[in-house]
């Protein structure tokens, strides 16, 4: 199993590299693997030691985040090392002012685990949700290196669980010790022989409550919503801005903010063309003419998690692909989600469901009348549900503090 799992990478790897020649983030990908380790040396030159986080992408950094920077106010000192898989969160955060230095993850292999973990010194490694890579799971545990897992969350009809699924249970045997969202996740660890689990919830509240608490001032988009209600509709793809797009044309009187999940340029303009004369870019608002559209199309990356302090209902994308993003952040302010189908996986998606705070839809008429609804005036108080769940779910940074720190 492991040479199959050698060569799987290696011809992942085969792939990236052609991608790369005409998909920019496989390039991105490629080109900040190609002199990892003279770059990692040149950032973190001689410590003495780190504490090493790795990141699969963006969303999994932002649900990581409260546990690295309440680390860093504990202990200051601590040099902090962060990677990442995915170019989305290198590119975003490879200039991280708390961490010492910011590196794409190597591809896994034995030779690759040995040099990364020689030149950070790593005291412990946490991994944030998922991403299981062998050998340097395994190099840490040789190493008598403790590695945590923060905010994991496992399924039974996950690999680690099958008949079949010995090699990846070995992985999960690696880890010093798991901090899981649910008592599904230690039931089923459990049922492995696996006994070093806690449940300390979901870190993403602590952060979503957080950034609801310090929301950014964005007098442009201030003034684009002005006194009319607005929604905000997050990290959307061509099958939900389908969707959206009749709501716009029915609901004259309220706005639209659409942060799509792609922002290449023919995306964008294939947004603008479905809306024929009504959308302004956020990069075009500044010094814009009073009488604004209807629409408000989001063109940059880091400003959504802002945008739905302006918003009474939020629209999340996703749900008609691989599965729904970030619902909590819209609730965390106060607001009632809407999603597509593909939600199973997120349990914080079941619980607003159940809370009637969460609204998934199927089709076009089910989006029409979930928003009349809503629209109605039921957002305030299903916007109150949101708000209360996301509070009563904190704590789990300070948990997981506690127990590293120990």
């Amino acid at each position: 199993m492991l040479l199959l799992y050698r060569f799987g990478l290696s011809i992942f790897y085969i792939l990236m590299k052609f991608a790369s020649l005409w998909h920019p983030k496989a390039k991105l990908w490629v080109n900040g693997r190609q002199h990892w380790e003279e770059e990692l040396r040149s950032k973190v030159g001689k410590i003495e030691s780190s504490v090493w986080f790795h990141f699969a992408s963006l969303g999994e950094f932002e649900q990581g985040r409260p546990v690295l920077e309440a680390l860093k106010k504990a202990e200051p000192e601590t040099n902090i090392v962060i990677s990442f898989f995915s170019p989305s969160g290198y590119e975003i955060h490879k200039n991280y002012p708390l961490a010492k230095a910011v590196c794409y993850l190597p591809i896994d292999s034995p030779r690759n685990a040995q040099k990364l973990i020689a030149l950070i010194k790593p005291k412990y490694a946490v991994f944030t949700k998922y991403e299981y890579w062998f050998y340097f799971f395994r190099t840490l545990q040789q190493q008598h290196i403790p590695l945590y897992l923060v905010s994991a969350i496992f399924r039974q009809n996950q690999v680690f669980f099958k008949y079949y699924g010995g090699f990846y249970r070995q992985m999960l045997g690696f880890i010093s010790y798991f901090f899981v969202q649910n008592e599904e996740s230690k039931t089923l660890l459990n049922s492995l022989g696996i006994t070093k689990v806690v449940v300390s919830g979901d870190t993403r509240f602590d952060r979503v409550a957080e950034n609801a608490k310090n929301k950014i001032k964005l007098k442009e988009i201030e003034a684009f919503c002005g006194s009319q209600k607005v929604l905000v509709a997050g990290s959307t793809w061509t099958a939900d801005e389908a969707l959206l797009n009749s709501i716009i044309e029915n609901y004259t009187d309220w706005k639209f903010i659409i942060a799509p999940h792609e922002i290449a340029e023919t995306n964008l303009k294939q947004l603008e063309k479905q809306l024929f004369g009504k959308t302004i870019r956020y990069s075009n608002l500044q010094g814009a003419k009073l009488t604004l559209p209807q629409v408000l199309i989001i063109d940059n990356i880091g400003l959504l998690s802002s945008l739905y302090s302006f918003g009474h209902v939020a629209y999340i994308g996703g749900g008609f692909g691989k599965g729904i993003h970030n619902t909590l952040e819209a609730a965390a302010f106060g607001l009632p989600v809407i999603f597509g189908p593909n939600y199973q996986k997120f349990q914080e998606a079941k619980d607003l469901i159940e809370l009637k705070a969460g609204f998934s839809i199927s089709n076009q008429a089910e989006l029409n009348d979930c928003f009349n609804l809503l629209q109605a005036g039921t957002h305030k108080e299903a916007g109150k549900q949101a708000k209360a769940y996301v509070d009563s779910q904190k704590g789990a940074t300070t948990q997981i503090l506690k127990k590293i720190l120990a």
